[in-house]
Order: structure tokens, then C-alpha cells, then sequence
């Protein structure tokens, strides 16, 4: 996978540094002091926290170097808002952060586009919650955000429905050790013989495949790992990876 590359944006994860927590709160002291050398330390000391972070959001086709640089914008806003006289960890408080500029990030990247006007309700609705949450440490009802914005309930929830990411056909909805319920599988019309004979067909032609190339697939597909991720989890090369995946997708056309 791209992320687990030695390098991203140009520097070498391998060398990265990490802080412990004392060394944090000397560095984010002197930060609030002035000090510009002691906030590119903390920085550099906590890049290792994005790059765990961004790991969160793979499989989802998106440039690790991109979310890397957009993650640390993240890191960059909790080391100048993070409150030194709260006795909180500073990752505790950082990794939201960077979650969060990630997911502004996602969204303002999504194929599904979304109007302005949409998109900046939303962005204020969330402004709301977050305040509110902080405040009262309890999320808000939708109805409490409406009535701070001048609005009516169903708008905020549009609204916020409207920037939600959009999810794969192949996300699990439910598992229980055993075969797991796809999005797909609660989708379709029920009356198209032709749909629910051929997803017999291609369960049929699965369930013909040896055990290793199963796995294979599901890492693959329905898990969105890489061929080079597949190959560390299982204990084979990528090639090997790459043959039985190709081997596994002929038998099941073969069998259709």
C-alpha cells in the first residue's frame, strides 16, 4: 500500500522522530512563548501521529502524499489550539483534529458534488455541534443546531446528509464470523429474476475457489488492501498475489 512506502512527500518515514509526552508539553510551552524552532520540533516529533492516521482512510484511491500533507495541516491546527492547561494528552486532542481536516478534505474532493449553499450550511451546522459539544460535553440535537442557525430541522439534516461520503457497494454491513452482508446484497430490484440468478452464479463460482485465493479476494476487493499488502498479510510474494488473484477472477468467468 502507498502509505507503508519509506517515503511520502518526500520525507522518510523510517527516520521519523517521536516525542514522549514531557518533551510535548516543554516544546508546546515554548511555543506559546514564541519559540519558532520549538514548534518545527513538535511538529516533526508528531508526523508519525499523521501518518498512522491517514492510514485509517486507505482503499480509498486517494494520493497518500496528498492526505499525508492534508493531515499534517491538521497536526499544525492542534499544536496552535491545544490548551497545554488541561489535563489532556496531546494526541488524545490532535488525532481529531487530523481526522477531521481529512474528512473536510474528502469531502471537498467527493465526486458526488454538492451545491455551496449545501456544503456551507453543513460546514456551519458542524461548527455548531463541535461548540456545543465542547461546551456541555454532549453532542446536540439536530433540532438545538437548527434553532442556534435560524433554520428548520429538516434543512440541517439535508444539509449534513448531503456531505456525507459516499460508500462503496462492497462495505460489510454486518458480519458475524462467518459471510458477511455487503451494501450490494441489500440493494436491487427483486423482481429482475436475471439479477438474483446471477448473484447465485457468482456465489456459486466463489465458493468453488480454494481457501488462499478466496482470502485473496477479499482482502482485495472487498477490503481494498493492495496486492503488496495482501502478500505481507498472507506470507507470499506480490507476484504470487498478482497470479492467484488473476486465476481466481478467470475460474469464476469460466464458471458464469
Amino acid at each position: 500500500m502507498y502509505i507503508n512506502k519509506v517515503e511520502i512527500c518526500g520525507v522518510n518515514t523510517a527516520k521519523l522522530p517521536s516525542l514522549k509526552e514531557e518533551k510535548k508539553l516543554e516544546l508546546l510551552k515554548r511555543i506559546r512563548e514564541g519559540d519558532s524552532s520549538a514548534r518545527e520540533e513538535m511538529i516533526s516529533g508528531n508526523l508519525r501521529l499523521v501518518l498512522s492516521v491517514i492510514q485509517k482512510f486507505s482503499g480509498r484511491g486517494e494520493n497518500p502524499d496528498d492526505l499525508f500533507q492534508v493531515g499534517c495541516i491538521g497536526l499544525i491546527k492542534a499544536i496552535d489550539n491545544f490548551d497545554i492547561s488541561q489535563s489532556v494528552r496531546f494526541s488524545t486532542y490532535a488525532v481529531p483534529m487530523i481526522i477531521g481536516e481529512i474528512r473536510r478534505y474528502l469531502r471537498d474532493n467527493n465526486s458526488v458534488r454538492v451545491s455551496r449553499s449545501m456544503r456551507d450550511a453543513a460546514y456551519k451546522a458542524m461548527q455548531i455541534k463541535e461548540r456545543i459539544t465542547n461546551e456541555e460535553s454532549k453532542e446536540p440535537t439536530v433540532e438545538r443546531i437548527a434553532k442556534e442557525m435560524g433554520v428548520e430541522k429538516e434543512q440541517v439534516a439535508l444539509a449534513l446528509e448531503a456531505i456525507v461520503e459516499p460508500i462503496s457497494l462492497y462495505d460489510p454491513v454486518y458480519s458475524d464470523g462467518g459471510d458477511a452482508v455487503y451494501v450490494m446484497d441489500q440493494i436491487g430490484d427483486n423482481d429482475d429474476d436475471r439479477c438474483w440468478l446471477e448473484e447465485i452464479a457468482v456465489k456459486e463460482a466463489i465458493n468453488g475457489l480454494g481457501k488462499r485465493e478466496k482470502r485473496i479476494l477479499s482482502l482485495r476487493f472487498f477490503k481494498g488492501k493492495t496486492q503488496m499488502e495482501v502478500s505481507r498479510e498472507i506470507g507470499i510474494s506480490q507476484a504470487q498475489v498478482s497470479r492467484l488473484e488473476k486465476c481466481a477472477l478467470d475460474k469464476i468467468k469460466r464458471q458464469i
